[in-house]
């Protein structure tokens, strides 16, 4: 026989009930989704140190620049996103251009330096890496090094040097060549490379074979042989990095990008969000965290192991012009994807 429930207790069950789901309502309210391209555990920091500060909880989906910029051209103003971090630049370009960002505070923008933000502030960087040559010394002496990205078209670099095509770094990388060099030449570059170059499935493999000697060197960024240092040096022990400088187009410096979605429901947490990333505390992060990325923070300091930012003399490119696309069917048609 089921006891009967008094009525007085019946209303303070359903009254207890109400305000529990009010509370979980009003959490998820305050809440925001990230579309993630960023490193995890960088983007992991960013947002522990986020909602620590502010309460405000951040579900984060993680995947790569392009599957995560093409899903959110996909969903439109239906996205549940709120906000999208990129490692490279392109990936930002893609969504700005189906017009989905809301512009960013200015706020925000100011505490980023001119060079790594587009003009229209519809999105802002929040990190940076370097295109670097890496190469094993035992292998490639130093007055060997190519004195530019674009020599390793010449065909005294047949075999000699590696790289992963089919990654969104060093796509990244060829729309820089496209904006600096045009079309023309970008393509010319990009035939001899199908010729010159072995393929590699992703940076870290790049360095690996560069270290082992299976390959001379490599076109890579440059955090990848600072993280592997960092931890046994395994995979780096036999490398060094060289740094073409110069304006050269393999001195480009990617910016990655964060963005509000404008069709965020949560624009104020969402705006707050991206303010704490490229402040103080959000770029500090990479200072004294292992992500080995540069701060772009307007007197922001980046990790002291790394070359400075301002001794790269790197080519002055808009982000906000890296045409992935057309980088990518030149790509192909040289035959590389």
């Amino acid at each position: 026989m089921t006891a009967r429930v008094p009525a007085f207790l019946k209303k303070a069950l359903l009254a207890t009930a109400l305000i529990s789901a009010a509370h979980v309502y009003a959490a998820d309210t305050d809440g925001i989704v990230v579309y993630n391209a960023q490193h995890e555990s960088l983007t992991k920091a960013w947002i522990d140190g986020f909602t620590k500060e502010t309460g405000i909880k951040v579900t984060v989906r993680n995947g790569d620049d392009t599957e995560m910029g093409n899903q959110i051209v996909q969903e439109g103003a239906a996205s549940p996103a709120d906000v999208f971090l990129t490692e490279n630049s392109p990936a930002m370009v893609l969504v700005d251009n189906a017009g989905l960002f809301a512009p960013v505070a200015p706020a925000t923008l100011e505490q980023v330096g001119e060079a790594y933000r587009p003009a229209h502030g519809k999105w802002v960087g929040i990190a940076a890496r370097s295109t670097v040559f890496v190469y094993n010394p035992s292998k490639l002496p130093e007055a060997e090094l190519p004195k530019s990205l674009m020599d390793l078209a010449g065909p005294n670099w047949k075999g000699l040097w590696g790289a992963s095509p089919a990654g969104a770094d060093f796509q990244a990388i060829v729309a820089a060549v496209l904006e600096l060099k045009g079309e023309a030449a970008t393509l010319e570059w990009l035939k001899a490379m199908k010729t010159n170059f072995t393929a590699y499935r992703g940076n870290s493999a790049v360095l690996k074979a560069v270290n082992a000697g299976q390959v001379d060197s490599g076109v890579i960024y440059h955090y990848y042989s600072f993280g592997d240092q960092a931890k046994t040096g395994e995979n780096s022990k036999n490398t060094a990095l060289h740094y073409f400088k110069h304006k050269d187009p393999g001195a480009f410096v990617s910016v990655s990008g964060g963005g509000v979605l404008a069709s965020s429901k949560h624009k104020e947490q969402a705006q707050a969000f991206l303010k704490w990333v490229t402040g103080k505390d959000g770029q500090n992060i990479l200072k004294t965290g292992n992500s080995f990325e540069y701060a772009v923070g307007k007197n922001a300091q980046s990790n002291p192991k790394l070359v400075p930012l301002q001794q790269l003399d790197a080519p002055a490119v808009d982000a906000s012009k890296l045409d992935s696309k057309k980088a990518v069917e030149l790509m192909t048609q040289a035959g590389l994807l």
